[in-house]
């Protein structure tokens, strides 16, 4: 009696390939409805900012004014004429001393700290080239009344960019504190060009402030020679 013959090896292997295909064809339907449905929807392109462009939405150019001397306008500061005219003399801010760590309020004079500062500019902004010195970015920091350090007490700045205060440190000369994208607030609120390296963005702050006090003042040597000139025509 002949035997039945076993099926051949090429037999097998395609009812095998056949079946994976036929289980493959199963799953995809329920694989592509799963990918459907862990997809997030496609993110609209986010849109570029204008380096001068007003705040965002909800966020207003005016504020409360975080000091005397402050506008309710966001990073500006009143006029020196106003100022001394409401006998607003001495400007004073929070530090604290980098060694003791003692944390005090210290004082300027308005008119003699704006005379250094205004004297400064005018002898030295022709070879600035339009950034800041090595000493308005590294600032000589004052001495502490406690422990007598010198270069220890350094500006306690506001971590809120709205209540930083910008005319305690101008007359410090210690805007180099900052950080640049602090200054890049006062900066886009004041209608100045904020890109750049911090030496340029602090030049620009220095300056800045300087025709708040004055607006006559154009960034000029001649215009700040002449507020220095009126504060001591006028007050001394």
């Amino acid at each position: 009696m002949a035997h039945p013959r076993e099926p051949s090896f090429h037999a097998a292997a395609a009812a095998a390939a056949a079946a994976a295909a036929a289980a493959a064809a199963a799953i995809a339907p329920s694989l592509q409805r799963h990918e459907a449905s862990t997809a997030g929807p496609s993110r609209p392109p986010r849109a570029r900012r204008n380096p001068t462009q007003a705040p965002r939405d909800g966020k207003s150019e005016n504020v409360p004014p975080p000091f005397p001397w402050a506008t309710n306008h966001r990073a500006t500061v009143h006029s020196l004429d106003f100022l001394l005219s409401r006998k607003i003399e001495i400007i004073t801010g929070a530090v604290q001393c980098k060694r003791c760590e003692k944390q005090y309020e210290m004082g300027f004079n308005l008119r003699e700290k704006f005379v250094e500062v205004g004297t400064f500019i005018a002898e030295n902004k022709s070879s600035m080239h339009d950034r800041a010195p090595s000493v308005w970015m590294t600032p000589v920091l004052p001495t502490c009344k406690y422990c007598e350090q010198e270069n220890s007490v350094k500006p306690l700045i506001s971590e809120k960019k709205k209540s930083i205060n910008w005319l305690f440190l101008l007359l410090g000369q210690m805007l180099g504190c900052c950080t640049l994208e602090q200054l890049k607030y006062f900066c886009k609120h004041t209608k100045n060009h904020r890109t750049g390296a911090k030496d340029r963005v602090l030049y620009l702050t220095y300056l800045g402030l300087c025709k708040q006090l004055d607006p006559n003042v154009a960034g000029l040597e001649s215009g700040i020679q002449g507020v220095v000139q009126w504060i001591h025509n006028d007050f001394f």
